[in-house]
């Protein structure tokens, strides 16, 4: 997948290109962390105060004494609470909210792939929408607060140090940069470990989709063993990757830590020894030493979260360059009545990655008529039909619709005049009736006359349950031929005035072959515009017209039939 560079900065500025809510979530989560801050001041004013003057005044060692710094000591701690359980709180919901974003928008973007584009990547963006993209709940609950924290947090608490203790300021300052640059050195190392734990997840996800869909037909063949056995060793192998990344994230929580840790001891060491010595308050000595480790800690907070979070940055890079990457042309705006209206391949030439597929195609397809679309396998047939679809754009030449390029076409109204018959036809897990009557109810007469036409009433008398026998994704549960029946069925039944079908025969024995032969004659004698493709004899006697398809530099010859 060819795609921009990822970006280097801590926060990838297309998240708030495409997400609305990670804009909003943005604005609060700033908000909030300054609140945070400020109460974090406050408690560490008041209480360096209410110390320092109990231990050095001894006519102050009393409740009544301090009421007013206790009370805003309490409304410091309590507000800092609440706001802390409000981030948290608001930081799930909003995580929720721009991971479904995430997920609609890679969706809708992905169904304006070109076909055979989608076809390579399909795996790959199941795995992104389905399971990938839902790590960055983790980036924006954890990284991106601790992130803003330390932007906000640590310089203004730096600053009140300053103004009570210059050296211990001096101390961090100089040390700070050391949790940066250590959290650089383990990004380092561990470069490219979450964009291989995301590989292994696809390809596991991939052949185990493809072993549950087989599954039926490996057992029956015994040979369900083999397969299993490559599944087992890809889940191994994700294991393997996890695992590894799982411990340098939690080796380098540890480093973090311990020089975190070893910084606050450096100044409260040169805190202790210039109290002893009479250099310094003991007010700012306590509020410095107090302050000190909040610091730290946002910094700190970002590195363990980075970690944490990888897998889900990963992901969302990769959703984006999904999202970044040109689709098909913007749809046109013109419509055509596709009744009477002949369709013209002009030249037609699409850019595959063996060169050319088709090349050169021109054909007229005129109402009435059997068109259909023959030649070697990767010639460009089912391009062809895509491209009278509007599903792909030609790098060179033209499908007109009653003299209009399909490119300018309201593709919506276009295809509402179409009836499409896919080489994979879409079957949703359901009941059969709910499957034939996709684009809405149909009446009980309609219904049986297309059954009739694509031989599928045999198939509902050989199940029990007729049409409220229920199939699994993809048409789980029906044999390929009683499959290509079914999308026979509703292809029929949505009596439009064009036919687009890839291989309608498929799968099918030749006595009911005849019969969808016999049905698609029928169609095109009522004057609807049937284009296929096809490659048995029986199909193509079938044709008014048939077309050979070659591809690169191969020659194009139209045979009309007699």
């Amino acid at each position: 997948m060819t795609a921009p560079a990822r970006s280097r900065g801590p926060v990838d500025p297309r998240l708030w290109k495409y997400s609305r809510s990670a804009r909003g979530y943005l604005i609060v989560t700033v908000a909030l962390s300054t609140v945070v801050t400020l109460c974090i001041i406050v408690s560490a004013s008041t209480i360096g105060r209410v110390l320092a003057g109990v231990i050095t005044d001894p006519t102050a060692r009393s409740v009544s004494a301090w009421t007013t710094e206790l009370a805003v000591l309490a409304g410091a701690v309590v507000a800092r609470v609440l706001v802390t359980g409000v981030q948290s709180r608001y930081a799930h919901r909003s995580a929720s909210r721009v991971v479904a974003e995430l997920e609609v928008e890679v969706l809708t973007t992905a169904t304006r792939f070109e076909p055979r584009e989608l076809d390579r990547e399909r795996e790959e963006l199941a795995v992104i929408v389905t399971r990938a993209i839902g790590g960055l709940r983790a980036y924006l609950t954890g990284y991106l607060p601790a992130l803003v924290s330390a932007v906000i947090v640590t310089p203004l608490v730096l600053v009140v140090i300053v103004t009570q203790d210059v050296t211990s300021a001096v101390i961090i300052a100089v040390t700070l940069p050391l949790i940066p640059i250590f959290m650089i050195l383990i990004g380092l190392l561990t470069k490219g470990r979450a964009a291989a734990t995301l590989a292994t997840m696809t390809r596991l996800s991939a052949q185990l989709l493809d072993l549950l869909a087989g599954l039926p037909t490996l057992r029956a063949l015994r040979r369900e063993h083999g397969p299993a056995a490559r599944i087992r060793a890809l889940g191994d192998a994700h294991r393997r990757t996890t695992m590894r990344a799982l411990k340098v994230a939690f080796l380098s929580s540890m480093v973090l830590e311990l020089l975190a840790t070893l910084c606050v001891a450096l100044v409260a060491v040169g805190i202790g020894l210039r109290l002893v010595f009479g250099e310094m308050t003991l007010e700012a000595g306590i509020i410095a030493l107090i302050l000190a480790p909040e610091v730290y800690f946002p910094l700190r907070a970002v590195g363990t979260q980075f970690h944490a979070a990888e897998d889900g940055v990963e992901a969302a890079d990769r959703a984006f360059r999904v999202l970044d990457r040109p689709t098909a042309q913007p749809m046109g705006r013109r419509t055509v009545d596709a009744t009477g209206a002949n369709i013209e391949l002009v030249g037609l030439t699409v850019a595959s990655r063996e060169g050319e597929a088709p090349a050169g195609l021109s054909a007229l397809c005129r109402p009435g008529t059997v068109t259909v679309l023959t030649g070697p396998n990767g010639s460009g047939k089912s391009t062809a039909l895509q491209s009278v679809l509007g599903l792909t754009t030609p790098t060179s030449g033209a499908v007109l619709v009653g003299g209009v390029p399909v490119a300018d076409l309201d593709l919506d109204r276009w295809w509402a005049q179409v009836a499409w018959l896919p080489q994979r036809p879409v079957l949703l897990p359901g009941t059969l009736y709910e499957n034939v009557t996709l684009h809405g109810v149909t009446d009980a007469v309609a219904l049986d006359a297309a059954c009739r036409a694509s031989g599928f009433d045999a198939v509902l008398r050989d199940h029990p349950n007729g049409w409220a026998t229920r199939v699994g994704q993809g048409g789980v549960g029906l044999s390929l031929g009683e499959l290509q029946r079914l999308a026979l069925t509703r292809t029929f039944l949505a009596g439009a005035a064009v036919m687009v079908l890839d291989e309608p025969t498929a799968h099918l024995d030749p006595t009911t072959e005849q019969i969808v032969l016999r049905a698609i004659r029928d169609a095109a004698d009522r004057g609807v515009t049937v284009v296929m493709v096809g490659h048995r004899r029986s199909v193509l006697h079938a044709a008014d017209r048939v077309v050979e398809v070659r591809s690169s530099s191969s020659a194009l010859t139209e045979v009309d039939h007699v």
